[in-house]
């Protein structure tokens, strides 16, 4: 399976703000935008000749790194939600938003996308009651999320609990049995991604 092995911190540096990528580190001193609030490289620090195409490709960037998709991925769901009734990017968004990678970060079992799709691979979810491995699996309204019964990971998503904030009003979850629900699709005003979607939208429609 392909996957981005680069160093998270200079993902987050390079976007100048938090996308959250390791989790609980993000929410300490140690954050590298906290410590380091440039881009990484020789020409970090140096100025950037803005114009259009540079602001739209860097948001691109950023929905591609928060999420954890890869850029033909990426382009694929933007395929799909161009091709859906609707407003192109809100229509992104929502895919984007039920990855089952992402719906797990959403309602506190997983610290990280990056850790959710290492619990999702190994095997520790089901969906309606069938194993789901597939990081990039699209979760339906109805569908029932739960860990697996006796998983040595039962504790790592204990742990993950309890750094949850508020869980979206489209999903609906049980701490205590480590049970979820996915109520409907999720609307615009509901995804907390820091995602300017018009811009991507104006850069693919180019």
């Amino acid at each position: 399976m392909a996957r981005d092995t680069s160093p998270q911190c200079k993902q987050c540096r390079r976007e100048g703000q938090k996308l959250f990528l390791k989790g609980e580190r993000c929410l300490t001193d140690k954050c590298g935008v906290e410590r380091r609030a440039y881009p990484p490289g020789e020409h970090g620090r140096g100025r950037q000749k803005q114009s259009e195409y540079r602001l739209q490709l860097r948001e691109k960037q950023k929905a591609r790194r928060y999420y954890g998709v890869l850029e033909k991925q990426f382009h694929g769901y933007y395929e799909k939600a161009s091709r859906q009734p609707g407003i192109t990017g809100e229509n992104l968004l929502a895919l984007l938003e039920c990855r089952f990678d992402n719906v797990l970060v959403r309602l506190g079992f997983a610290a990280s996308r990056r850790q959710a799709r290492q619990l999702i691979l190994h095997g520790h979810w089901t969906i309606n009651g069938k194993r789901v491995n597939i990081p990039s699996y699209q979760v339906r309204p109805g569908e029932i999320i739960a860990i697996k019964a006796e998983t040595p990971a039962t504790q790592v998503v204990r742990d993950a609990t309890e750094l949850t904030g508020q869980i979206p009003a489209w999903l609906q979850a049980d701490h205590e049995s480590l049970t979820a629900k996915v109520l409907r699709r999720p609307e615009r005003r509901e995804v907390a991604a820091p995602v300017q979607e018009q811009l991507i939208v104006e850069l693919y429609s180019k």
